[in-house]
């Protein structure tokens, strides 16, 4: 392929050297024979500084980045990152405090925690919140493993059940089994919420809680949340939310006074803190007052002289990971809170769901909807296009790489049959919505007249369609000369 770089191995030539070291200034020292290397010193390529950096800025450029262009994720929540927030968790009081250094050396970073936990308390209408977990589904670990111990400290040994929709996050039914609890899974209706007389049937004094994350994962409000909490609580569990789509609700609906219990927020989705890659996340927790004895420490609160000090919660679960969270993350979040403000908070949410019905409205006639219904964040719709019956959704995805799109969530939930789950975010211009749009309708008509195209996308990446079943369970973590050939030739 044009496009195709040359591999960094194919630059080096002998005698090529982009660092001089300096003269040796200690006395020479004979290493031990296990620790010198035994095989060929070949194989490290020999370049000059300047090869190095221009190899690694041009692969760069073929990374997908929220920098460099729209990507519609759903349930993953890939908006903008501002560069303010950047600037702030640089500040040096920030990234250079040291987590040992004592609470009487970092007052100014207890009290932005201090702050972060009031901010989000209080947008969410829970009485107490921790800022430990590293991720959601840290959060969802954290709130399950509170469950559990409000119900043993209470002395009720036989709720051992957590009941979990079919069509939510593939943590939810994982963390509930970590911590040692059955999995009952309940049905969806034929609108895309819970299904109630699954519920009800499915209650019992073996109920520890629900996981409900809502908006759901079909991007639509559970219309009947308030009767889903009341029954759950009648049974004696609780409710847990998964806030992975809080991004929905900002300022408009408060998940405590709705009746949950328990819920983990996304910073890293909602809040514009970065994520991706691997990380870092966070995944901060809220809860009533009778579950805040349960929370993992420390927790950071005032002093009776006004300071801010570290401390752990009487009846805590412990640690959920080493110190105080990822501190940088709570920064990132701390300032966008701050920089919106409440009016602000509700206008993402309102034009979050706004982009995602646009796109909705304007594709629904060629990808069905996996549910008719005005949707809220994201819209899940399906890549069966009609006279296309050869194409599915991996052909679709693929060739929006061609069209310069970062393909949306595929395959998910799980229930939906070639779902295509799109999520636009608040971020993202109407002029971007509509280049989107009319990549989707382009591929539709090339999926009914040229579906070959479909079938040998992406033409136009720096690498073609790869066999991702075997890439997942056979990895090539190293340079083979001959294999990198062959990805070159697709």
């Amino acid at each position: 392929m044009d496009n195709f770089e040359p591999h960094i191995y194919e630059l080096s030539a002998p005698g090529k050297h982009g660092t001089n070291l300096p003269r040796l200034d200690v006395p020479e020292t004979d290493l031990p024979e296990n620790l010198l290397r035994q095989d060929d010193l070949n194989d490290f390529p020999e370049l000059t500084e300047l090869e190095v950096v221009r190899h690694y800025t041009r692969i760069s450029r073929n990374n997908a980045s929220i920098d460099t262009g729209p990507i519609f994720l759903g349930s993953c929540t890939m908006k903008g990152n501002p560069k303010l927030h950047e600037e702030v968790a640089r500040y040096a009081g920030f990234a250079a405090a040291h987590p040992l250094q004592g609470d009487a050396l970092s007052q100014g970073a207890l009290r932005l925690m201090y702050e972060l936990q009031h901010y989000l308390g209080e947008i969410s209408g829970f009485e107490a919140v921790s800022l430990q977990p590293a991720a959601g589904a840290q959060g969802e670990f954290t709130g399950i493993l509170a469950f559990r111990a409000y119900h043993l400290d209470r002395g009720d040994h036989d709720r051992t059940e957590v009941l979990v929709p079919n069509a939510a996050h593939g943590t939810n039914p994982a963390t509930a089994a970590m911590a040692g609890l059955k999995v009952v899974e309940l049905k969806s209706d034929a609108r895309g919420n819970v299904d109630m007389d699954d519920l009800r049937a499915r209650l019992s004094p073996r109920t520890a809680g629900m996981m409900l994350t809502n908006p759901n994962t079909l991007g639509l409000f559970e219309d009947q949340i308030v009767e889903i909490c009341r029954l759950v609580h009648e049974a004696g569990g609780l409710m847990y939310g998964d806030g992975a789509n809080f991004n929905a609700i900002l300022g408009i609906a408060r998940p405590g006074e709705l009746g949950f219990d328990f819920m983990h927020y996304n910073l890293h989705k909602t809040f514009t803190t970065p994520h991706g890659g691997g990380g870092p996340g966070s995944g901060a927790v809220g809860c009533t007052a009778a579950l805040a004895p349960f929370l993992p420490g420390p927790r950071v609160r005032k002093a009776p002289d006004g300071s801010y000090e570290l401390y752990t919660p009487e009846k805590s679960i412990g640690r959920m990971k080493a110190f105080h969270g990822n501190f940088g993350m709570l920064v990132r979040a701390w300032t966008y809170i701050r920089t919106l403000g409440e009016e602000g908070l509700r206008e993402v949410s309102e034009t979050a769901v706004l982009n995602a019905n646009y796109v909705r409205a304007r594709l629904k006639d060629l990808y069905p909807q996996a549910v008719d219904r005005i949707c809220m964040h994201e819209t899940v719709l399906k890549g069966q296009i009609a006279g296309a019956s050869g194409v599915r959704t991996l052909d679709i995805a693929k060739r929006l790489i061609d069209y310069g799109f970062h393909p949306p969530t595929i395959y998910f939930p799980l229930i939906v049959p070639e779902a295509l789950m799109i999520e636009p975010t608040e971020t993202e211009s109407k002029r971007t919505l509509d280049q989107f749009i009319e990549a989707m309708r382009a591929i539709a008509r090339e999926a009914v007249e040229t579906p070959e195209l479909l079938h040998e996308a992406p033409t136009r990446a720096p690498v073609r369609r790869l066999d991702e079943v075997r890439a997942a369970r056979q990895p090539v973590l190293r340079y083979d000369a001959e294999a990198f050939r062959r990805l070159r030739e697709g």
